[in-house]
């Protein structure tokens, strides 16, 4: 059987262990894949955000910390690589500590997508209700600080489950619970909730697009839509696979190897997604325009030279006001 790592797996038992159940060789080198460009994709966006983007702009907030969050859970990945290709070798602390980490990013990415959506509907649906940008910029800030708090409160849990333990000489870093229920729970609330509000969001969202909503408005809706359509395409099998495991095992080795295989394959789609918001906000113009500027010096190096002949008048006035002054 693969190495057991953050995810929770319905056959890690021992008796498990004694079945051909090991990940496909294509496992490790993906995740590595997977691990460069989301680094690279990711690094890029922020690099965007920071240099050209208003980071008072309330999308812009969300996606900044989306962006963080897909790093967080990126940086596990080595890690969970290694395990695939060999064993656990870096010990029970990072066992812990990177299953946390894993748990972080999945849990903050959700509760972010989910605010993000409310706020869109607000801004959409509800554009006549009575609150100022102010007010909606402090909740949105609100509600990042939350999902991080929540998402590391959850993610806590996660990582006391987990233990190395050592069979046939190699070691594992798995999740011992038996706590199928606390598991259900956790998905379903963490997962599924969310997934209820976003649906729930976006019917009105779109119901109001079809009632004719400017150009600009309806771009920025079908990106977001995107967004979230692209998280729940990749992490909805992941989490359907979690909730099989709180009450089907299967019997026999050639099940669970087939089971072992679904499961892996969900993995794999999962984590991709990390480096996959990077890329659909390219489907923003003025993004993409941005992208190319950065990979250009183009503004970057205008705004510096702006920076500095603003500077270099002010000390010219300076100077001449001070000159001014003595002479009087």
């Amino acid at each position: 059987m693969a190495n057991f790592t953050s995810t929770y797996d319905g056959v890690s038992d021992h008796a498990a262990y004694t079945c051909d159940l090991n990940a496909p060789k294509i496992t490790g080198p993906f995740f590595i894949l997977i691990f460069i460009l989301s680094i690279i994709c990711n690094s890029l966006l922020l690099c965007v955000l920071f240099i050209y983007e208003n980071l008072k702009n309330i999308t812009n907030i969300f996606i900044l910390n989306l962006a963080c969050s897909d790093l967080i859970f990126t940086i596990t990945l080595p890690f969970w690589a290694v395990d695939h290709l060999h064993h656990w070798v870096f010990g029970d602390f990072f066992c812990k500590f990177l299953t946390a980490a894993f748990f972080v990013g999945l849990y903050s990415s959700v509760i972010l997508l989910t605010a993000m959506t409310v706020d869109r509907f607000i801004t959409v649906v509800l554009h006549n209700w009575p609150i100022s940008h102010a007010r909606m910029k402090r909740c949105a800030i609100g509600a990042c600080i939350a999902a991080w708090v929540i998402s590391i409160s959850a993610s806590l849990g996660d990582a006391m489950k987990v233990k190395v333990e050592s069979w046939d000489g190699k070691n594992y870093c798995y999740n011992d619970s038996e706590d199928k229920l606390g598991r259900y729970l956790q998905v379903s609330l963490l997962f599924f909730l969310p997934f209820a509000i976003i649906i729930l969001c976006y019917s009105a969202i779109l119901m109001k697009v079809l009632q004719g909503l400017n150009r600009k408005k309806s771009r920025t809706v079908a990106v977001l839509l995107c967004i979230v359509a692209v998280f729940f395409i990749c992490w909805g099998p992941y989490h359907i696979m979690l909730l099989i495991t709180s009450f089907y095992e299967p019997k026999g080795c050639k099940a669970k190897e087939q089971f072992n295989i679904a499961y892996r394959i969900c993995e794999m789609l999962a984590y991709s997604h990390c480096c996959m918001n990077p890329l659909l906000y390219m489907l923003s113009q003025k993004l993409r325009k941005h992208l190319l500027n950065l990979l250009r010096c183009e503004n970057v190096g205008r705004k510096n030279r702006e920076r500095s002949s603003s500077l270099n008048t002010s000390v010219t006035q300076n100077v001449a006001f001070s000159v001014q002054s003595s002479a009087d």
